[in-house]
C-alpha cells in the first residue's frame, strides 16, 4: 500500500504554483488597464496593438507619443503625450473611469499625461500610486484644488501641474513631502498667499509659481540651501524683496508689486546666471556689483525706479549676454564692458538719463535728478499733513533742477562708498562655491520625453546636485583616515555615508593653480550629463574657493559606491564566487553599453577610455559599471584630466590611438572578454597577441577543442555557438589594424545574440535563479 505524501512535501509545489499564477494575473491586469486607457483617450495608436495581436505590453516600441518602461514585467513608467488636446476626448471620456485604471498600475514611478486635453478635478484616487516618484500633468485642463490625497505619495520629488486650471491656494501640507525636489505650478488660477510651510522643503531645488494671482509677501526661503531655480513672474507679490539663499542659479520676480530696495546680499549671489526683477517698482541706488557677478549671464531690471550713477570703468562678466536697464533714473555713461560686447549680445539702456545716444529715448539729466529726489527725500510719514506736501515737493524739484551737478558728484560718492567697500574687503575665510548641475531647467519642467529618457539612462539615479563640503565632511567624519580609500594619480579617494545611508565614492583633487570657478562649467556640465545604469556615475560635486583670489583650491567630485567587487574577482576569482556563462555574457553587454552611452551620449563623445577588468564593478545584483572613464576636467596644470583611477594601456601605437580613438575602447573590451572566457587574469600587455591567436585557431576546431581553453566553471554550460560567437568578437576586437575591428554597434549586436543563442539553445539545467543580470 503506497504512502500517502506528505502535506508539507507539496508546500514548495503550493507556494511556487501560487506566485506564478499570481505574477501571470498581475500582468493580465496591468494589460487590461492599458487597453481600457486606450479605449478612454482613444489614443495612442500603439497601444492597439495589445488588442490587435495579444502582444507583451513591456516590448510596444516607444514613440514621441508614447512610452512604456518596464522593470521585471511590471510598469514603472508611463508616458503619454499628446499634441495640445489633439486628437480630441471622446464625447464619453470620464476623468474617474480614466484614473480608475490608472491606479491599477502599482508599480508606477513616472506618469506623465501632457497635452491630453484632460478636463475636469483631478480625482483623488491619485494617492493610491504609492510608489510614484514623477508626476507631470502639464498642459492640460484640470481645475479644482490641487488633491489633499496626493499626501500619501510619500516618494514623490517632482510635481508638475504647469498649464492647467488648478485654483486655490498652494497646499500647507506640501512640506509633509520631503522628498520633493521640484514643484512646478505654472500657468494656473492659483491665488492668495503662500504658505510659510515651503520654506521648510529643505530638498527643494526648483520652485516655480509664475503666471498665477498669487499676493503677499513671499515666505522666507533662506533655508533652502538646495534650491537652484525660483521663478515667481507675473503674480501680486510684494512689497519688500523676500529672504533668499545665495546658492540660486536663476530668480525671477518680473512683474509684480515690489516696491522697496533690492537686498544688497545679492551681490554676493556667486552662481547666480539669470536675474529677472523687471517691470516692478524698486527703489534705491543701483548695485553696479550685479554686473560683474562670476556667473550672471542674463540681468533684467527695467522698468523700475533704480538711481544713481553708471560709469565707464565699471567691470562686467565675461558671460553677460543679456542686459536690459531700459526706464529706470540712470545718469552717467554706459560702462564700457557693456558698450564693447559682442555682436550677439543683447544691451539695453532706453528711457534713462544717460549721455550714450546711441539708443533713442534718453531723458534729460534732469528729469532723473528730479524723479530720483521725489522718491527718495520726500518721507512717506509726512504724508498726512497736507498743508506741507506742496512746499515740501516744490523746493525738492527746485533744489534737483538747480544743483544737478552737486547732485551727480555726490550720488557718485554714496554709490563707491557704499559698494566699492564691498568689492576690497572681503574676508578670508574659505567659503564652498558650487557649481549647480547643468540640467535645463526649462526643458525638465516642460518636455516629459526628456524626463523619460534620463530616468532611463540613470536608472533610478539620485539627481546631480552640488554638495556642501560640510555634508561630504559628515559622510566621511571630516575625512577620517578610517574613510581614506587610497591615492591615485589625480587626487585622494574616500568612502563616505550620507545621511539617507547612501554609500558614496569622493575623489579629492587638490588644485596647485587655482582658476576661477567659471574655468570648471564646461566639464562639471559635461560630468553631469555622464549618466547610465552601467556607469559608476557622478552624483556630483563641490568647489572649494578661496575668497582672496576667488579661485577654486579642492574640487570633490561624488560617486557611487559599488558593493560587490570587480568584474575579475567574478569571473577569475575563487570558483564558488564566479559567473555563470549567461551572466558573464550579460556583464560583457553592460559593459559595451556603458562604453556606448560615453561614445555617443554626450557631445562630444568620451574615448580612449582606458578601460580594465579590475575598472568594471559590480554591484549588489551583480549588475556592471564601469568605473574608470576619461572624465572631462581641466588639470591643475591646464590639461585634461584622464580617468579617475590610472590604469596601464594594452593597445598599440600613439598614432594609432589618435586616429581611431573610438576604437582604443574596442581593443580594451577585447581584452576584457579575454578574461571572461578564460577566466584567468590577463596581466601583462605581450599575453594579449598569444591569447588572441590562441581563439582564432580555437574557433577553427570543433566544439570540444573550444571548450578546452576555456574557464572550467563554464565549460558544460555554454552553447557551441554561443562560445564560439564569443570568441569571434573578441578576436575581431583584438585585430592589431584598428580600422578592421568592429565598431561598439556590432560589439553590442553580437552579444546580445550570443545572449539569444545561448538562451534558445544551451544544454545545461540551469534555473532561471542562476541569471541574475537583466540583458536589457
Amino acid at each position: 500500500m503506497a504512502k500517502p505524501v506528505l502535506p508539507f512535501l507539496l508546500l514548495p509545489l503550493l507556494m511556487a504554483f501560487l506566485l506564478v499564477h499570481h505574477s501571470s494575473q498581475l500582468e493580465l491586469s496591468q494589460a487590461h488597464s492599458l487597453l481600457n486607457i486606450h479605449q478612454l483617450l482613444n489614443y495612442p495608436s500603439a497601444l492597439s496593438s495589445l488588442k490587435n495581436e495579444n502582444k507583451d505590453f513591456c516590448s510596444i516600441e516607444p514613440t514621441s507619443s508614447f512610452t512604456l518602461v518596464c522593470y521585471e514585467n511590471d510598469i514603472t513608467q508611463l508616458h503619454i503625450i499628446g499634441n495640445n488636446g489633439f486628437p480630441p476626448l471622446p464625447h464619453n471620456f470620464s476623468i474617474h473611469s480614466f484614473f480608475a485604471s490608472l491606479v491599477k498600475l502599482t508599480s508606477l514611478k513616472v506618469l506623465s499625461l501632457v497635452s491630453l486635453g484632460l478636463w475636469g478635478p483631478m480625482p483623488g484616487s491619485i494617492g493610491h500610486l504609492s510608489s510614484l516618484e514623477i508626476l507631470n500633468v502639464s498642459s492640460n485642463y484640470f481645475h479644482g484644488g490641487i488633491p489633499t490625497q496626493l499626501l500619501h505619495l510619500r516618494n514623490l520629488h517632482t510635481l508638475i501641474l504647469d498649464h492647467n486650471n488648478f485654483s486655490g491656494q498652494v497646499p500647507f501640507w506640501l512640506n509633509s513631502l520631503p522628498m520633493l525636489t521640484v514643484v512646478s505650478l505654472k500657468h494656473n488660477l492659483l491665488s492668495g498667499s503662500l504658505p510659510n510651510s515651503l520654506g521648510t522643503l529643505r530638498n527643494l531645488r526648483v520652485l516655480t509659481l509664475s503666471e498665477n494671482n498669487f499676493s503677499g509677501e513671499v515666505p522666507n526661503f533662506s533655508k533652502l540651501t538646495n534650491l537652484q531655480a525660483l521663478d515667481l513672474g507675473d503674480n501680486n507679490f510684494g512689497p519688500n524683496f523676500p529672504p533668499l539663499p545665495r546658492k540660486l542659479v536663476t530668480l525671477v520676480l518680473r512683474k509684480n508689486k515690489f516696491r522697496l530696495g533690492i537686498s544688497a546680499k545679492l551681490g554676493s549671489f556667486y552662481l547666480l546666471q539669470k536675474l529677472d526683477i523687471s517691470m516692478n517698482g524698486f527703489m534705491g541706488p543701483f548695485m553696479p556689483s550685479l554686473l560683474s557677478l562670476p556667473s550672471i549671464s542674463y540681468l533684467d531690471m527695467s522698468g523700475n525706479k533704480f538711481t544713481g550713477v553708471l560709469m565707464e570703468n565699471m567691470s562686467c562678466s565675461s558671460d553677460l549676454s543679456f542686459v536690459n536697464l531700459s526706464s529706470n533714473y540712470l545718469v552717467g555713461r554706459l560702462p564700457s564692458c557693456l558698450v564693447l560686447a559682442s555682436k550677439d549680445s543683447v544691451i539695453l539702456y532706453s528711457g534713462n538719463c544717460l549721455s550714450n545716444r546711441d539708443q533713442e529715448r534718453q531723458n534729460p539729466v534732469p528729469f532723473c535728478h528730479k524723479e530720483a529726489l521725489a522718491v527718495v527725500v520726500i518721507p512717506r510719514k509726512e504724508k498726512h499733513k497736507a498743508s506741507n506736501t506742496k512746499p515740501v515737493l516744490v523746493s525738492s524739484l527746485a533744489g534737483g533742477i538747480v544743483g544737478g551737478l552737486a547732485v551727480v558728484g555726490l550720488v557718485s560718492m554714496l554709490v563707491k562708498n557704499i559698494y566699492g567697500k564691498d568689492s576690497v574687503k572681503k574676508p578670508s575665510t574659505r567659503l564652498i562655491t558650487e557649481r549647480v548641475s547643468t540640467v535645463n531647467t526649462a526643458k525638465l519642467l516642460s518636455d516629459a520625453k526628456y524626463i523619460s529618457e534620463t530616468m532611463k539612462l540613470g536608472a533610478a539615479l539620485p539627481a546631480y546636485r552640488t554638495f556642501p563640503l560640510e555634508e561630504l565632511k559628515e559622510a566621511t567624519n571630516d575625512f577620517d583616515t578610517s574613510a581614506f580609500m587610497g591615492e591615485t594619480s589625480k587626487g585622494q579617494m574616500y568612502k563616505g555615508k550620507l545621511p539617507d545611508g547612501t554609500l558614496i565614492a569622493i575623489i579629492c583633487l587638490e588644485m596647485k593653480k587655482r582658476r576661477n570657478p567659471q574655468a570648471y562649467t564646461h566639464h562639471l556640465e559635461m560630468i553631469s550629463k555622464l549618466r547610465h545604469s552601467h556607469l559608476v556615475s557622478a552624483l556630483g560635486h563641490c568647489l572649494e574657493c578661496q575668497l582672496d583670489d576667488s579661485g577654486v583650491s579642492r574640487i570633490f567630485l561624488v560617486f557611487e559606491f559599488a558593493t560587490n567587487g570587480t568584474l575579475r574577482d567574478c569571473v577569475s576569482g575563487p570558483y564558488g564566487q564566479k559567473l555563470n556563462w549567461t551572466q558573464r555574457i550579460a556583464a560583457a553587454i553592460g559593459v559595451a553599453k556603458g562604453v556606448q552611452f560615453l561614445h555617443t551620449g554626450i557631445v562630444p563623445g568620451v574615448y580612449s577610455n582606458n578601460l580594465k577588468i579590475t575598472n568594471v564593478m559590480m554591484d549588489h545584483n551583480l549588475h556592471v559599471k564601469i568605473s574608470s572613464y576619461n572624465l572631462p576636467l581641466l588639470a591643475e596644470n591646464g590639461g585634461v584630466m584622464g580617468t579617475v583611477v590610472s590604469s596601464t594601456t594594452l593597445k598599440g601605437s600613439a598614432q594609432d590611438r589618435v586616429k581611431h580613438e573610438d576604437k582604443n575602447d574596442v581593443y580594451d573590451i577585447g581584452v576584457i572578454l579575454l578574461e571572461v572566457i578564460l577566466g584567468r587574469p590577463v596581466m601583462f600587455h605581450n599575453e594579449v597577441g598569444a591569447l588572441r591567436d590562441l581563439l582564432r585557431v580555437s574557433i577553427t576546431t570543433d566544439d570540444t577543442g573550444r571548450r578546452s581553453i576555456i574557464d572550467p566553471a563554464v565549460r558544460k554550460q555554454c552553447s557551441d555557438e554561443s562560445l564560439k560567437t564569443m570568441m569571434e568578437i573578441c578576436v575581431r576586437c583584438l585585430s592589431s589594424e584598428p580600422a578592421d575591428s568592429p565598431s561598439i554597434e556590432d560589439i553590442l549586436w553580437t552579444l546580445q545574440f550570443a545572449a539569444q543563442v545561448q538562451d534558445s539553445g544551451r544544454g545545461d539545467s540551469m534555473n532561471s535563479h542562476d541569471s541574475l543580470i537583466s540583458l536589457s
